[in-house]
This record gives structure tokens, C-alpha cells and sequence, in this order.
């Protein structure tokens, strides 16, 4: 048996005598085991109850009966993002941002969430997740486990006398970080099951075993760091607090640094605060609902000239419908453009955020957490920009129909009476024009690439680590 090996063997040997490291380790794999329980249970509803919601408002959207198309645009319609498979283990910003928008005509209304639901759901767990407690609780194993390791060689006298039997400094470093890989493995275990629940449920496996190997090395940067402290300090009292303070400073306040910088640095104006600076824009695009608004001769003539035609009565289309459809795609062009600016703006400070992994690896493996399992803030922009793709598509379609199924002279009269307004309806086979709609994670190419940065600074700080341990264990002496 090597030496590596018994120094390990006898670590844990030391391990399984303390009854505070066992309780310590049974009370952290109690609480994973309950978060990962529950949350998977929470999110394999989750994913079947928005799928349904999806499908049943597609149903409802085109059992819709006979009726005038501009109250269809104004009905409207749901789109739902269900959780992504790795959500199980990663929930991301799922509860921050929604998972449903209600489309309709003239506006991009926000994302939907029903956190407080989810709270009473999971009670006194709902601000735990399996991937909360990887990035902060087991991290705090480690240091209980490992704070005093190579101290305690000193206290006892062993240190000096395996110095003078030939063994190196290195060759006991090695050894007790072997006995904290084995903890790490151990502890890996459920996020392997987990990983392999994901895929068996749809994840991909480069995904999801690429955010095993991520929290692998994550674990891996705390082992080192609590085996420099424990090499490089001398007494039990400072090595624990030292660690407990880089655990306080890495996992609670360079976090909360990081996220008052960022949006103190890069300001960026909330969708309310956008659409009180739109409004004097819109006014200048005219009311869609208007037809006779000024804003519209300029195509009223193009529309007239293109038709040859004196008058809109003579057109062979209904220019109220023309008028909703330019008026549609006018205001959808300025929506897009705030949207764009403010989406551009959270994306800045998400990477800001991000590049604070260099001063706390619990902010590297969270951003390379949510990216892998498909919960970023990436992914939530992509679906704000599907659901309104399809949002214009289907106001435009129902636009278009106004314009060619519906007699203009009938349209303007329909509030006459009774029979007028059932004159300005058409048929319910014209709401076949939605699109179906079905929220994908991008693909693992895509988020492996976007968690590049973030695993490469989780790289570093392990090297980082290994390296001051390496440098203090050739220094030990006797």
C-alpha cells in the first residue's frame, strides 16, 4: 500500500470516530436528499402542467367562434415555458422572471411567475435547491472535515516524525487530498443520478454531465483551498476561521458586491420606466384603432395609388385591416427596439456578474449552473423573443384576414345594431393561423460554449489552489 494511501485510509479512519463530522455529513445529505425530492417532484408537475396549459389554450384559441377578427386579436393567447430536465437540479431564474406570457395585439406584456404558489408547495425548503446546497453547504463540509488535517500531524508529533522517515511535505498533502477526493466523490454520487435522471427524462448527457464535472471541480477548488489553510496555518482556531471567513466572503459577500455593481454600473430601466418613454413615441405612430388618424394618410395615398382607385370605399380590401396591420408592425418595430436595448442591458450586467468568478468560485459554478441546466437569463430572453414571434405572427395573420374577409362598408357599420354586428363576423376556420408552440433549451453545443468563461475561471482557481498547496507542502518542516 502506498503512503498516499494509508495517509488517506487514516484520515478517514479519524473521520468516522468524530461524531461531529457524521453529524455534520448526515444533516447536509438529509437536506439534499429532501431539496432533491422534492424539487424534482415540483418540477416533473411543473413540466406536465404547462404542457397541458400550452395545448389546452391552443384548443381554446381555435375553438373560438365566429367572430369579428380584431376581437381575436384582443383575446389573445398563452405561451408557456416549461422547465428544462436539468431544472430539477438547477431551478435558475425560473422563479424570478416567469415561465408564462398572455399575447395579444398592440403590447408584450411581461413574464408571469407564481412564486409565492412554489414557497407554500416546498414550506420551509423553497429557498433550497440541490444545486444551493452543493455551491454552499458542501463547501462547509469540507472545512469542517479538513481545517485541521495537516495541524493535526503537528500537534501530535507525527508530522516531525514521518519527516525524518523520508516522507515529503507533498507526498502528506497528497494523502489527505485524497481523503477529501473521496468525500467529494461520495457526495457527487446524487448529482449523478440526478444527471442521469435528466437524460432518461429528455437532457442531453454532454449537458448534463459536463455540470457533474463542473460542481466535480468546484468541490475540488474548496478541497485545495482548505488544504492550503491547513498547511499554511499553525493553529486549529485560525485555520477554521480563516476558511469559515473565505466561505462568508466567496458564498455571501462578493455575491451581493457583484449584483450592486453590476446594476450600479450598467443601468438598466425596468419595463415600466420603458413604457412611460415610449408613449410619446407611440402617440406619433397614430391610434391602430383609428383609421381616419392623421398618421395614416401618407398610406392611406400609397394604398389608394397602388389600387388605382379615388377612394377607400372603392378599395377591394378593408382598410381598417390595412390600417391594423401597418399600425401592428409599426409598433412592434418600436417595442422590439426598447426590448432589445433592455435584454442587451440585463445581458451586460449578467456578464459583469459573471467575470466576478475570479473573486469568488461559488459565482463561477452558480452561472455555469444555470447555463448548463438551461435556466439562465439567455434562455429567458430567447423565449421572450419566440413567444412575441409568435405573438406578431398571429395578430398579423388575424390582421390580414380583417383586410380580405371583411367588407369594409359592413366593418364600419357593425355597431348599428343586432344583425350588423353578426354581419362583421367571419369564419372560425380563419383562426387556424397559430403556430404551435413548444419552448426548447438550446442545444448543449450552445450552452456548453455560453459557460465556457465560467468553468475556465473554475479551472483556474483549482490550479490556483493546487498550487499554493503544492508550494506550502514543499515548504513544511519539522
Amino acid at each position: 500500500m502506498s503512503a498516499v494511501t494509508r495517509i488517506a485510509r487514516e484520515e478517514w479512519r479519524l473521520w468516522l470516530r468524530s461524531k461531529v463530522v457524521i453529524a455534520a455529513a448526515l444533516i447536509i445529505a438529509v437536506l439534499l436528499a429532501a431539496t432533491s425530492f422534492l424539487t424534482i417532484d415540483r418540477i416533473a408537475s411543473e413540466q406536465s402542467q404547462r404542457l397541458e396549459q400550452q395545448i389546452a389554450a391552443e384548443q381554446t384559441f381555435f375553438a373560438q367562434p365566429d367572430r369579428h377578427p380584431h376581437r381575436m386579436v384582443h383575446y389573445g393567447h398563452y405561451a408557456f415555458r416549461p422547465p428544462p430536465p436539468l431544472a430539477m437540479f438547477e431551478p435558475g431564474v425560473d422563479a424570478v422572471t416567469g415561465q408564462s406570457i398572455f399575447l395579444e395585439g398592440h403590447r408584450q406584456n411581461t413574464a408571469m411567475f407564481a412564486d409565492t404558489k412554489a414557497a407554500a408547495d416546498l414550506g420551509g425548503f423553497a429557498a433550497l435547491t440541490p444545486a444551493s446546497l452543493y455551491q454552499l453547504l458542501l463547501p462547509l463540509l469540507l472545512i469542517v472535515l479538513g481545517h485541521a488535517m495537516f495541524l493535526r500531524e503537528r500537534e501530535s508529533g507525527t508530522l516531525a516524525v514521518m519527516l525524518a522517515q523520508g516522507q515529503s511535505g507533498v507526498t502528506l498533502a497528497m494523502g489527505k487530498a485524497a481523503a477529501l477526493l473521496g468525500v467529494i466523490v461520495i457526495f457527487m454520487l446524487p448529482l449523478i443520478g440526478v444527471a442521469a435522471f435528466s437524460v432518461s427524462a429528455g437532457e442531453s448527457a454532454l449537458a448534463a454531465f459536463t455540470l457533474v464535472g463542473g460542481y466535480f471541480l468546484y468541490l475540488c477548488v474548496w478541497g485545495a483551498i482548505v488544504l492550503a489553510a491547513s498547511v499554511i496555518l499553525k493553529q486549529r482556531a485560525v485555520s477554521l476561521g480563516v476558511l469559515i471567513f473565505a466561505w462568508l466572503f466567496a458564498a455571501l459577500i462578493v455575491p451581493r458586491f457583484a449584483i450592486n455593481t453590476s446594476s450600479a454600473a450598467i443601468d438598466a430601466p425596468g419595463k415600466i420606466e420603458s413604457d412611460l418613454v415610449m408613449l410619446a413615441e407611440q402617440r406619433k405612430l397614430g391610434d391602430g384603432h383609428n383609421a381616419a388618424d392623421p398618421a395614416f394618410q401618407q398610406l392611406q395615398a400609397q394604398v389608394l395609388e397602388e389600387y388605382e382607385v379615388e377612394t377607400i370605399e372603392e378599395l377591394p380590401i378593408n382598410w381598417r385591416g390595412v390600417v391594423a396591420s401597418y399600425s401592428e408592425a409599426e409598433l412592434t418595430d418600436l417595442l422590439n427596439s426598447y426590448t432589445e436595448e433592455r435584454m442587451g442591458l440585463e445581458a451586460s450586467q449578467s456578464r459583469m456578474f459573471d467575470l466576478f468568478g475570479v473573486a469568488s468560485p461559488t459565482i463561477a459554478i452558480s452561472s455555469a449552473s444555470r447555463t448548463l441546466a438551461g435556466t439562465d437569463l439567455a434562455t429567458h430572453h430567447r423565449f421572450l423573443r419566440e413567444a412575441e414571434t409568435l405573438r406578431f405572427d398571429f395578430v398579423q395573420a388575424l390582421n390580414q384576414a380583417h383586410a380580405e374577409q371583411l367588407d369594409y362598408t359592413v366593418d364600419i357599420n357593425r355597431s348599428n345594431d343586432a344583425a350588423s354586428s353578426q354581419r362583421a363576423r367571419i369564419n372560425a376556420a380563419s383562426w387556424q393561423v397559430l403556430n404551435e408552440f413548444r419552448f426548447e433549451p438550446d442545444s448543449a453545443d450552445e450552452r456548453l460554449a455560453r459557460s465556457g468563461l465560467t468553468l475556465g475561471i473554475l479551472l483556474g482557481w483549482l490550479i490556483f489552489a493546487g498550487g499554493v498547496v503544492v508550494f506550502a507542502a514543499r515548504r513544511v518542516k519539522i
